[in-house]
């Protein structure tokens, strides 16, 4: 049977465990009927089981080999410096500005549909930064930068001069004048000199009202925040030269009035009616979109774990962004369904990642992120959530008839993360790795400063993957060809005997080499070993951007407490449609050519997976 339209609604980490439970209890009933129509199986995921790794397969229909996204972190192997591996700015000479670069390949769903002359609506999947043009509307998801080029650099203005700097932040000292406070918002850097561009606000606190007034030469001139609340949007112009200037849009949470105010701002996000880069296609969409919902949330990653993470806003003021977060993607989806008549439409749902990540040690009492004490009333934070999905799906599925296919699915689910082991102390531990002369593990932070390549066979970057420190691919690689093979199997070997002396738990359940699980025109790119690891296990936080701590274990006690980047089989999505399907092992790679199957187009050529409507 030919479908006029395809709808894909996805919920970023629903875990299958707590799906099935609560569906089970009744609790879940607008999933529950989508299941009725049609089935509910889990989902096999990629590996690693990471959102914009496993998205970028669901888009594509192909394994990471043939989409090139194998992590947030790649490795420039001339330099070994880390960097963001979902996209790139490229700069012809310092006379152009530069231009943004979509690292995923592949040929997504939606440009095949192109091809054939089928609309397409794709809101918020990650990896479509730049969008591509095609015959419908992207609006571009993880991967779009904050103002600052990163995934997300917020601001916290305090009175106090001992505040640190932490995650993902800069730390501004409020300067006092005559009953206001003044203080710059960074933007973006200047491409001429590298100096930051700014704006100053002014800040008039009002004790009595428990309100501080924002007055800057932004939009609105002045802004009103309220204690323990978040503001509306403040909309910036950062001049850059003559005649030039960057848009971008701010939010605050005034965290507290007294003793002292403490002001959270938000990452700079692009402003949707006049982003520096194309964040969506065609160009004028995002503008057009916030004429039609309201102003919106641009970045990639939306939700500010890091403030929470930081202790800059509370877990209180977390929830009620994901609240409004998951109403603004509502809006987003709603407006579109109401024109929407014939062709495919993808809307994706972060949050719930988010959400689980931050909340997972509420349902771990002994989580040792919980060693500060652990609020009750949080521990059914997650469940909510789940039917606050659902209640979502009930109001979309009013759209939905006899001749449109609906899809419900996750990329991977979540699991508990208390527990992270250091790869490249293990490395350096068992003569994979080495420091240079009088540099001590502990003094190694990030970008493998101190590490002594002419005696380094092997590293860590990213979310569980190891390099090969190969000759003619490393600047300074030692590891022959030949000897690569021997070398990827010894480390494996050893690597998956580790215990953890202080659980008594093997960390690791298996270490996987790139060729046997990879194919396609970029397993060049991948790290040789991926590292599999049991629940509970991640590599630590000091790992992904080449840092070598002391020793080999560390507890999490970040409130990142909950994690999917484990074993894939361990970690699988769920799926459910509105038509039966046969199959109970449904890969996320089987998505894209149901999708074409069901509006009656041929799958493009390189697609791995298989309809699951045959």
């Amino acid at each position: 049977m030919n479908y006029r339209k395809v709808i894909v609604i996805g919920f970023d980490g629903l875990e299958p465990t707590i799906v099935e439970r609560l569906l089970k209890a009744g609790a879940l009933p607008s999933l529950a009927g989508v299941m009725r129509r049609g089935g509910y199986s889990r989902l096999r995921t990629t590996m690693p089981a990471q959102t914009p790794v496993a998205w970028s397969t669901f888009a594509t229909g192909v394994n990471p080999g043939g989409h090139g996204i194998f992590d947030f972190v790649g490795r420039n192997p001339e330099t070994y410096a880390p960097f963001v591996a979902l996209n790139s700015f490229e700069r012809k000479n310092a006379f152009l500005p530069p231009k943004a670069v979509n690292s995923r390949r592949g040929t997504p769903v939606w440009e095949v549909l192109t091809k054939a002359g089928i609309p397409s609506v794709v809101l918020r999947c990650p990896c479509t930064f730049p969008p591509a043009d095609v015959k419908g509307r992207i609006l571009a998801g993880v991967g779009v930068p904050d103002l600052r080029g990163g995934f997300g650099t917020s601001t916290f203005f305090t009175q106090s001069r001992d505040v640190q700097e932490r995650e993902s932040e800069r730390v501004v000292t409020f300067h006092t004048d005559n009953g206001h406070l003044d203080a710059p918002i960074l933007g973006p850097r200047n491409l001429k000199d590298g100096s930051d561009l700014s704006i100053r606000i002014s800040v008039w606190p009002d004790v009595s009202a428990r309100t501080v007034r924002i007055v800057s030469g932004g939009t609105p001139k002045e802004l009103t925040v309220r204690e323990g609340e978040w503001s509306d949007w403040l909309k910036l112009k950062f001049k850059a030269g003559l005649l030039q200037s960057v848009h971008g849009m701010v939010r605050f949470y005034l965290a507290r009035l007294d003793p002292d105010v403490r002001l959270y701002a938000s990452p700079v996000n692009f402003d949707p009616a006049a982003p520096v880069f194309p964040v969506s296609s065609p160009w004028e969409y995002a503008g057009e979109l916030e004429s039609r919902i309201g102003t919106y949330y641009t970045t990639g990653m939306v939700e500010d774990h890091a403030g929470l993470s930081n202790g800059r806003i509370d877990e209180a003021a977390y929830l009620r962004q994901c609240t409004e977060v998951m109403a603004e993607r509502e809006r987003m989806v709603t407006s579109e369904l109401q024109r929407f008549d014939q062709g495919f439409l993808f809307c994706l749902f972060d949050t719930p990642d988010r959400l689980q990540h931050m909340f997972w040690r509420f349902r771990e009492p002994d989580h040792p992120a919980n060693r500060a004490g652990c609020e009750a009333g949080l521990k059914n934070v997650i469940e909510d959530h789940y039917q606050a999905c659902d209640r979502i799906v009930g109001r979309l599925s009013e759209s939905v008839d006899d001749r449109t296919l609906l899809i419900i699915l996750s990329d991977h689910g979540m699991n508990s993360f208390q527990r992270g082991l250091h790869l490249n102390s293990w490395l350096l531990q068992n003569g994979f790795l080495a420091l240079a002369g009088g540099v001590k593990p502990g003094e190694v932070e990030e970008g493998f400063q101190g590490v002594d390549w002419h005696r380094t066979k092997a590293y860590a970057l990213g979310l569980g993957g190891i390099f090969l420190n190969l000759k003619g691919r490393e600047a300074s690689g030692i590891v022959d060809t030949g000897d690569a093979g021997a070398l990827k199997t010894e480390i494996a070997s050893r690597l998956t005997q580790v215990v953890d002396p202080d659980r008594g738990e093997r960390p690791v359940r298996s270490v996987c080499d790139r060729d046997q699980i990879y194919s396609g025109p970029y397993v060049s790119q991948a790290p040789d070993l991926v590292v599999n690891f049991a629940p509970g296990y991640r590599v630590s936080w000091e790992t992904p951007l080449g840092g070598v701590p002391e020793g080999l274990f560390s507890d999490n006690l970040k409130k990142w407490s909950g994690d999917h980047v484990i074993d894939p089989c361990l970690s699988p999505g769920v799926l459910m449609m509105n038509h039966p399907w046969g199959r109970d092992q449904a890969h996320l790679a089987d998505l894209a050519p149901t999708i074409l199957h069901a509006l009656g187009t041929p799958r493009a050529a390189e697609m791995e997976g298989e309809s699951l409507l045959s």
